[in-house]
């Protein structure tokens, strides 16, 4: 095994085709994405079920599985899925507020555990939440006791299951680090809730895939839950103290109070952090008891390494290497954010689906498509969106404030985008390398919303900047919202147009200075529709 964060190397080769097939759901998400090449690595066939199986088009592994199509709560798709299956992973969970979600879980885990019984599949393994001791299930918080539940069901499918219980996972793009991070970091002075004392064991995703891997080979008579975790036991508190050590950072000065709840907890860390209040809230209410694990059984089964388990400072260290160096695999924000649009670009220029605005741009470049093409890949996150950037950075505090995403999402990669990338307050529903980007909207707009950014050549041969935003405005207030934007349209977009043409040239003049190179001046044609 390497010394990389998440456990698994670089291997091309394809599994022999006697070996046992796994099926892993969620492969779009931030544990789902890592398993899958771990268990190629292990000798494991893959089959990864996705909802939207162009998602895993770009992934590095994607030629190496069988992607199908298929829902949780589909019963006919899950049946299709686990056809020849020997193992199923079960990774996927609903996010929401109210009995809504509790209730999809609770359908989702009965409709899997079934299909998997009938599908002959010998083992289940699932990842869920580690429950404190002593705490009745009924006092849990909801997302805390609906992954109790569901680890109920499947242990009860009669499919031999095993339910791996952690508490917080400390790994590149996970959102208990990006939490932890940015908490600390931002915040040299912080008043905190109260459950900055609380005691935790986090576990470092390193381990977490080893442990998910390790389970496919349980013998059939294990059906049982296992605790896991790292082997340092710490306050909250305690893990913000030592990431500032290990960043290299001061100490910082923390006060707890007792007067934060759940919900002002989660819309703090909203405002602070990339992280949403919509995600933050399970994370800190699962934070209100101690989560320490009572039991380490699971070495019996899948021995730990020579040098024990993965402590808190590696974690964190691992981590922020895999940062520096521009390698996160997978990210928290991977998975489907609550309430955001997912519905598919209308492709028919007379989409049928109602009214569709458009602002649409060309602008002739005078340079190269290859150095356009890499300010258009490298756009958001630290780069920003190349236009009045206070009135991006507006826009991102007012979506946070309705409990959206906001602007401080980020990018997976510095450079380089794939299908299913979160960037900022944008999702990439397209990308086909050195000549279009999609976006769609997942800020809280009354509408759908997508941003199109392309690269061409004219029938003169000079290089071509094609810039669309298009807007499906729900009801009457979406009309209304896009008139009331329009008037920024020429400044917002028609700016971003002209100087993402004026960074294509420093780009190229940076890495391949030219003189005279005799090309048509930068011009433009915007027109508002």
């Amino acid at each position: 095994m390497t010394d990389l964060e998440d456990g698994h190397g670089d291997s091309t080769g394809q599994p022999d085709d006697s070996a046992p097939r796994c099926l892993v759901t969620g492969a779009t998400g931030y544990i789902g994405g890592r398993l899958v090449p771990a268990l190629l690595d292990a000798g494991y066939r893959v089959r990864a079920l996705a909802r939207t199986p162009q998602k895993l088009r770009d992934y590095p592994w994607a030629d190496r599985v069988e992607v199908v199509r298929g829902d949780v709560t589909d019963p006919d798709s899950l049946a299709e899925a686990m056809r020849g299956v020997d193992v199923a992973y079960y990774l996927v969970h609903a996010l929401g507020t109210g009995s809504t979600f509790e209730k999809t879980d609770r359908e989702a885990a009965r409709t899997f555990g079934e299909q998997a019984r009938a599908a002959g599949v010998r083992r289940i393994v699932y990842l869920g939440g580690l429950t404190p001791a002593g705490v009745p299930e009924k006092d849990l918080s909801p997302h805390l006791r609906s992954r109790a539940e569901v680890g109920h069901i499947l242990l009860s499918s009669k499919v031999p299951t095993a339910v791996l219980r952690a508490a917080i996972v400390i790994g590149s793009g996970s959102a208990s680090f990006e939490m932890l991070r940015y908490l600390t970091e931002r915040l040299p002075l912080m008043v905190t809730p109260s459950w900055v004392r609380t005691r935790i064991q986090p576990v470092a995703v390193r381990d977490v895939v080893r442990y998910l891997v390790g389970c496919a080979a349980l013998p059939a008579g294990v059906n049982r839950a296992f605790d896991i975790g790292g082997p340092d036991v710490m306050t909250y508190r305690d893990m913000m103290q030592r990431y500032a050590a290990v960043a290299g950072l001061r100490p910082r000065v923390i006060l707890p109070v007792p007067v934060l709840t759940p919900t002002l907890s989660s819309r703090w860390v909203g405002l602070v952090t990339p992280v949403p209040s919509s995600i933050a809230r399970p994370l800190t209410e699962s934070l209100r008891h101690e989560v320490v694990c009572r039991e380490h059984d699971i070495k019996e089964y899948v021995p730990d390494p020579p040098d024990g388990t993965i402590g808190f400072d590696r974690a964190l260290r691992l981590a922020l290497k895999r940062i520096q160096e521009a390698r996160v695999d997978t990210r928290w924000s991977n998975a489907a954010v609550p309430g955001a649009p997912s519905d598919p670009l209308p492709t028919d220029p007379d989409w049928a689906g109602g009214s569709l605005y458009r602002d649409e741009r060309e602008m002739a470049v005078p340079v190269g498509p290859e150095a356009l093409w890499r300010v258009i890949e490298g756009i958001g996150g630290e780069n920003g969106w190349y236009s009045f950037p206070l009135a991006w950075a507006v826009r991102g505090w007012l979506d946070r404030l309705v409990g959206g995403v906001g602007l401080r999402r980020g990018r997976r990669d510095a450079q380089h985008l794939r299908v299913g990338d979160s960037l900022d307050f944008w999702r990439v529903e397209e990308i086909v390398q050195g000549e279009l980007l999609r976006l769609r909207a997942e800020m809280r707009v009354p509408g759908l919303a997508w941003l199109e950014l392309s690269v061409r050549r004219d029938e003169r041969g000079r290089t071509v900047y094609g810039q669309r935003a298009l807007f499906h405005p729900r009801g009457l207030f979406g009309h209304a919202y896009w008139w009331s934007v329009w008037p920024f349209h020429s400044v917002v977009f028609g700016g971003m147009a002209r100087n993402i043409a004026k960074a294509a040239a420093t780009e190229e003049k940076r890495r391949e200075p030219v003189t005279g190179s005799g090309r048509e001046p930068v011009t433009d044609s915007g027109t508002d529709n």
